[in-house]
C-alpha cells in the first residue's frame, strides 16, 4: 500500500475541521474525517483487491511475453538456419544440373558425330549397292538386248529365207542333208 498521499489527506483532514467545527459528524467525529477514512478504507480494498491481482496478471503477462519473444528468437534461428540449408541445397542442385546439362550437352555433340559417321557410311554403302545393281541391270538389259536382237534376227532371216527358197531349193537341201548323213561312219 502506497502511503505517500498520507501527509496531503492529514493536511486536508486538519484544514478542514479547523474551517468546519460546525460541520456535522458522526460520532463525534466530523464528516469529512469520516469521508476521508471512507476512501482510504476504499482505496486500499482497491489496491488489495484490484491493483495486486492486475500487478501479478501484467507481471505474468509480461513473463508470457517474454517467454514468446524467446521462443520466437529461436524459431528465427531455427529459420534462418534452414534458409541458410535450403539456399546451400539450391546452390549444390544448380551446379549439379550445370553440370547433367555439360554432360549433356558432350553426350548430344558425341551422338551427333557418330549418326553422322553412320550416315555417310549408309550413303557409301548405299551408293556402292547402286551402283552394283545399275551394273547388274545394265548386264541383264545388255543379255536380253542381245537375246532380242538374236530372236529378230533369226526371223527376218526365217521371212527372207522362206521368200528366197523355192520349192526346188528345198529337195536340194533334204537331198544334200540326207547324203552327208549317209557319209557319216558308224
Amino acid at each position: 500500500m502506497n502511503l505517500s498521499g498520507l501527509p496531503i489527506i492529514t493536511a486536508t483532514l486538519l484544514f478542514s475541521t479547523e474551517e468546519g467545527e460546525h460541520a456535522a459528524g458522526f460520532l463525534g467525529i466530523p464528516m469529512v474525517i469520516w469521508q476521508v477514512a471512507n476512501l482510504v478504507l476504499f482505496l486500499a480494498v482497491l489496491v488489495y483487491f484490484v491493483a495486486r491481482p492486475m500487478g501479478a496478471a501484467f507481471r505474468k503477462r509480461q513473463e508470457e511475453i517474454e517467454e514468446r519473444r524467446r521462443q520466437a528468437e529461436k524459431q528465427r534461428g531455427e529459420v534462418d538456419r534452414l534458409a541458410a540449408d535450403i539456399r546451400e541445397r539450391t546452390a549444390k542442385i544448380e551446379r549439379e544440373i550445370e553440370e547433367i546439362r555439360k554432360q549433356s550437352v558432350a553426350e548430344g555433340e558425341q551422338a551427333r558425330s557418330e549418326l553422322a559417321a553412320r550416315a555417310d557410311e549408309e550413303a557409301a554403302r548405299a551408293g556402292r549397292e547402286a551402283k552394283d545393281e545399275i551394273a547388274r541391270r545394265l548386264t541383264e538389259a545388255k543379255a536380253e538386248l542381245r537375246r532380242t536382237a538374236a530372236a529378230l534376227t533369226a526371223k527376218k532371216a526365217e521371212e527372207i529365207l522362206g521368200q528366197a527358197i523355192t520349192p526346188e531349193d528345198r529337195k536340194r537341201l533334204v537331198d544334200d542333208s540326207v547324203e552327208k548323213l549317209r557319209q557319216v561312219p558308224r
